[in-house]
Parts: structure tokens; sequence; C-alpha cells
């Protein structure tokens, strides 16, 4: 039997404001890449949705981003690469710190944003990342982008690695996802979202906007949480998925 990961981004509000609705999309996905406090998020956010995820059987992932919640972390920072790899540790520090508290863990390390698809295309910063990890959080695996840096400089450097693909995100024929902004980054519509997974699931390519399809690999799905189609597209994937024989499962067990 196939099987995937279904997995969202939680824990993006901050104060008395919510991003998203966490509580079902906790019912529906099975592993959670949490904020932890520089895109978003505080100690209390951080605190409830380790909880209401340990409550669900849900695995946790740590969610680091620029420290930029008036742009939700979806500027590039100029920063140098080894104030990165400082800037992730301090992040996933917190996140691990509040999971204690919570009475769960930390399993793996997913960056956000435009960190995110910078170190999916930049070495030195897809290596500043890796080298956080490895050298702080040793345990903790890494969630890549399927195809890119990230995941061939965690691959090179020893540290478990696992690919994921975005069902609401266009892509480039470079494995690239379509800037925010641009004709084609975005799918809103659930049936076409799940249809283009289904065909990715079984053929190994992924539709892009720019030529062939290219060939990725697929431990987990992401769903952003912060979108108002989110939780139905999410539901929409895991029951369409469910009835074509493909089991949704972590790609880590909960702890």
């Amino acid at each position: 039997m196939k099987q995937i990961d279904l997995n969202s981004d939680l824990g993006e509000g901050f104060g008395p404001w919510p991003m998203g609705d966490d509580a079902t999309m906790l019912s529906v996905v099975t592993s959670a890449n949490i904020a932890c406090g520089g895109h978003a998020s505080d100690p209390e956010t951080m605190f409830n949705t380790l909880v209401a995820a340990k409550a669900n059987g849900v695995t946790v992932g740590a969610h680091p981003g620029y420290n930029d919640r008036e742009g939700f972390g979806r500027r590039v920072i100029p920063m140098e690469p080894e104030q990165i790899g400082r800037m992730v540790t301090a992040q996933i520090g917190a996140l691990h710190a509040m999971a204690r508290l919570a009475g769960t863990e930390v399993s793996y390390i997913k960056p956000h944003g435009a960190l995110a698809n910078l170190a999916a295309r930049d070495d030195a910063v897809a290596t500043a990342i890796v080298k956080a990890a490895q050298t702080a959080f040793p345990d903790l695996a890494l969630l890549a982008i399927s195809g890119t840096r990230v995941e061939v400089q965690a691959k090179a450097a020893g540290v478990r690695v696992f690919s994921e693909i975005f069902a609401d995100r266009g892509y480039l024929s470079s494995g690239q996802l379509v800037p925010r902004g641009q004709p084609g980054a975005m799918i809103e519509d659930a049936d076409e979202a799940a249809d283009r997974l289904l065909e990715m699931l079984e053929t190994g390519l992924m539709p892009v906007i720019d030529g062939d399809p290219i060939p990725l690999e697929a431990h987990s799905i992401c769903v952003h949480g912060d979108s108002p189609h989110a939780v139905g597209m999410a539901q929409a994937i895991r029951s369409k998925l469910d009835a074509q024989g493909i089991k949704i499962t972590g790609f880590l067990p909960a702890p």
C-alpha cells in the first residue's frame, strides 16, 4: 500500500490574533510545522499548539523563519549564512523547550517562507541550516522542499532528510515554487489540487507552469494553514487519497 504524510504550517497566530483553523486542521493532518516565534507565534501560541498536536497524535516539527512578523517571514532579510544558522537554532530551541512543557517532542525541522525558498536554491544558506540542525539538534530530521539544495546538503552531511511537495502551490521547471503574486503561484481549487497530487504520486512527475513535468520525491504533502480554503483543501485531499487506497501516515511517528 502506498502511503504519504500530510503536513500543515500551524501555530502562526500571535497574542490574541489567530491564524487559520488549527484545531480542525490538526484533526486532518499527520504532521504539524509549528512556528517558533520568528515569522509568527509566541510562547502561549506555541504551547497551546503543541498541546493540541499531542492530543491529536500529530507529529511536531519546528518551523523557523526570518524574524519578520510584519512580513510573515515572506521577505528575504539580508543576513550572513552563519547568522541564519544562529537564528534558526534559537527558534528551534524555543519550540523544543515549550514541547518539554507540553509533554511532547519536536521530531523535525522545516524552514518557513522566504528562508525556505532561499535555502532551496542557495547552497551557503542550505548548508547553514543543515549545520545548525546537525550541531544543536542531531536527533531531529529535516523536511525539505523536494529536489532543492537543502535536500542535497542534508544528504551530503548525513542528516536524515525527508522530501515534501506542495498541494496548493505551483512549480517551475527548476523545481522552485512559483513566487507568490505571480500567475500560477497558488492552487485554490481542492479537486484540482487533489487530482494533481494523485497523478504525481502515480507517476513521480510534478506538472510545472513553464515546461514538461519534473521528477520529484515525496514523503509528505503540505497544505498551507493560513489560507482561507486550507481546511477544506486538506479534507478533500485526504478523502481522495484515502479513496485511492493511499494511507495517510506521518513520515515520522508521533511521540
